[in-house]
């Protein structure tokens, strides 16, 4: 009996061994992920600050690395921001002028993130040579709002643009010198800065659009200032005495260099068809002077729009990659009436 019972126990076992190595084996505990492969929802949004979701304007500190002071419209941008920082009384607008240098500019970007602003808003001064300071905002978790101009950079590098479409407005100013000059003519052409995205846009659109009877016979660039663009149209008018029938250029400060060398040649006003970009008030003076018969319109008024787009940031908000300004195009016969109410 007492064999009997051993043997029993024995096969027992020897059972439960074979159906324990039959169940499947048992889940191992989910190792811990690394903290940048956690769940999105776990994460927070980039931008977002630490008064997220209730941040205000009040919060804000703002990095504007201004690119100069070229231009009537360049003073005017600079204005709306400091006085939209004002207005609202946002914690620290960090104003700087790079004096059109783009060294200057990085090297203003990477105090600001040393400093730890909330949003970084920049107007570039050329389009190429950002990734490596896009790359180092992002990495500090600053995000940057790209303003009036454009740049080359992978778009993923920077949270936002806000601005003008630059190829637009020279698509429109084509269309502007085709009325102006329906039989054909020659015609030059004073450019902004060059490789800047203001100048690279307004030139490809213009000539997208420019019908194939008009040619254009010289480009040279005026930087967008009046100082420039001057001896550039007096050097044209040298060159091409008596054989240019129109001028596109870039923006009014030019233009306006550029009509007080046609002055000086002894031209009146309409003997060039003169096409501008920008709408400031000196151009809307030129036009009621008679000397530009179209100004398209490039609006330098963005400090709410991106102040208001920097909260967002700062809340952790879905926001709109590209926001394009409302603008139209301006003629002489209203300009009296307009001029008095231009903010710029």
């Amino acid at each position: 009996m007492k064999t009997s019972k051993a043997t029993f126990f024995v096969v027992a076992l020897i059972v439960l061994s074979l159906l324990a190595a039959c169940a499947p084996a048992a889940a191992p505990a989910p190792a811990q992920q690394p903290a940048a492969q956690q769940p999105a929802a776990a994460e927070k949004p980039f931008g977002a600050a630490a008064c997220a979701p209730n941040c205000t304007a009040k919060d804000l500190v703002l990095c504007y690395p201004q690119l100069g002071a070229e231009s009537d419209w360049r003073t005017a941008n600079s204005a709306s921001f400091k006085e939209t920082a004002a207005q609202l009384g946002i914690k620290q607008l960090i104003f700087s002028d790079a004096q059109q240098k783009q060294e200057n500019q990085i090297s203003a970007i990477r105090s600001c993130i040393q400093q730890g602003v909330n949003v970084i808003a920049l107007p570039p001064v050329v389009e190429t040579g950002w990734d490596a300071v896009l790359t180092e905002a992002k990495n500090a978790g600053i995000p940057v709002i790209v303003v009036d101009r454009s740049v080359t950079a992978d778009p993923s590098m920077y949270a936002a643009h806000i601005g003008s479409d630059m190829v637009i407005e020279g698509q429109r100013s084509a269309e502007e010198m085709n009325k102006l000059l329906p039989n054909g003519g020659s015609i030059v052409e004073l450019s902004g800065t060059t490789g800047s995205g203001a100048a690279n846009g307004r030139a490809k659109g213009f000539r997208e659009k420019l019908n194939p009877n008009i040619k254009i016979i010289d480009s040279q660039t005026g930087n967008f200032t009046r100082a420039e663009g001057k001896p550039v149209m007096e050097a044209f008018l040298k060159k091409y005495e008596g054989k240019i029938d129109g001028a596109f250029i870039h923006n009014d400060d030019m233009a306006i260099g550029a009509i007080e060398a046609m002055k000086a040649a002894g031209l009146k006003p309409g003997d060039i068809k003169i096409v501008s970009v920008d709408g400031t008030r000196g151009g809307f003076q030129a036009m009621v002077d008679g000397w530009i018969q179209a100004d398209v319109e490039c609006n330098p008024l963005l400090g709410p729009q991106v102040m208001d787009l920097a909260v967002k940031l700062m809340n952790g908000e879905k926001i709109v990659k590209e926001v394009l300004t409302d603008e139209g195009v301006f003629y002489p016969s209203n300009a009296a009436e307009l001029l008095p109410s231009r903010k710029y």
